[in-house]
């Protein structure tokens, strides 16, 4: 079973072509498609609208292949030009810089695939699906296991590399391998084991290799109204606990145990703060909202006070849970 059984669409070029496009400020920008895809490389390619925060920059070029062999095509594209690789999911757990990234950003959104194994009671998946999708698709079968993950705003990919959880569960708990793909176009599928996971992160963050696909054990059988009313009840908890009004990364900070990070923050006197458009949410304190207008800058700058005055009140240091991308320096004055 492989990604490229998720192709939206035929793969039909033959060959390494170009056009011109027309960008926004009228400037002619050459728009790349790598050789037997239909995946076109776009320059300087706004990034907001691909991220929850609905911030940032552009891309020097981007991609967002639909099957394997695209993405394959992408990597051989940027190892052949030395270009930098930056991976992008569903963009639910990063801050880009307002100046952009650089090199070449590939997609894995619309990589898309799912089955279900009676059998085996395991669910394959492609690294784009979505993962509260994913949650509400197992309820109705009655399938267990993934109720959790329903307020995960994400895809699967991106869950595997962080080791996404809520409710006192994650991915590692159910992850029997993960597909990864190498910069040099080889698969390999890995354990949890070979993973490394811990708290909100394995060996995958921070490297260069690319979740293909994940399989996960659930387990089959269950009554479907009744997997599904439990899915609804944590949908129904995530949404009066947590700020959906504005947009947002999810939780801005790892909780530094035995404390989380949201109580730390409150009792620092720091729900409501506000630089620029960004703002410490009203309902949960580990949230940073983009109220309107925020900048990058504003969300970061933000993020620093933060931890600034938590060390000064409780000496403890705030880990990031986002990633951030692209530069920062200088963004705070």
């Amino acid at each position: 079973m492989t990604i490229s059984q998720a192709a939206g669409n035929v793969c039909t070029v033959s060959a390494l072509n170009t056009k011109k496009q027309q960008t926004t400020n009228s400037v002619e920008s050459e728009v790349i498609y790598l050789p037997s895809t239909d995946c076109a490389i776009k320059p300087q390619a706004s990034l907001s609208a691909f991220t929850s925060y609905r911030v940032g920059g552009a891309a020097d070029l981007y991609v967002a292949p639909r099957n394997l062999e695209a993405l394959q095509a992408s990597l051989k594209y940027a190892k052949e030009r030395n270009l930098k690789v930056t991976t992008l999911g569903a963009g639910s757990n990063l801050l880009v810089s307002d100046g952009g990234i650089s090199g070449l950003v590939i997609a894995t959104r619309h990589l898309r695939f799912n089955h279900f194994d009676p059998q085996t009671g395991q669910l394959t998946v492609a690294a784009g699906e979505s993962i509260p999708s994913l949650a509400w698709a197992a309820a109705e079968l009655g399938w267990q296991g993934l109720e959790w993950a329903v307020g995960i705003p994400g895809t699967a990919g991106g869950a595997v590399v962080m080791n996404a959880g809520a409710h006192n569960s994650c991915i590692a708990d159910m992850l029997v391998s993960a597909q990864v793909l190498s910069p040099d176009g080889t698969l390999e599928t890995l354990t949890p084991d070979q993973l490394g996971y811990s708290y909100r992160t394995s060996l995958l963050q921070g490297g260069d290799r690319i979740v293909t696909q994940a399989t996960l054990q659930l387990a089959p059988g269950a009554d479907p109204a009744k997997v599904v009313a439990i899915t609804k009840e944590h949908k129904k908890h995530r949404l009066s606990t947590q700020p959906y009004n504005f947009p947002s990364c999810g939780s801005v900070f790892r909780n530094p145990k035995p404390y989380s990070a949201g109580w730390l923050i409150e009792q620092t006197g720091l729900k409501g703060y506000q630089i620029g458009g960004a703002q410490v949410a009203l309902l949960h304190a580990n949230f940073i909202v983009n109220r309107g207008g925020a900048k990058a800058s504003d969300i970061f700058c933000l993020i620093r006070h933060i931890q600034h005055q938590v060390q000064e009140r409780w000496s403890i240091n705030l880990e990031p849970e986002v990633k951030m991308l692209g530069e920062f320096q200088g963004a705070c004055g």
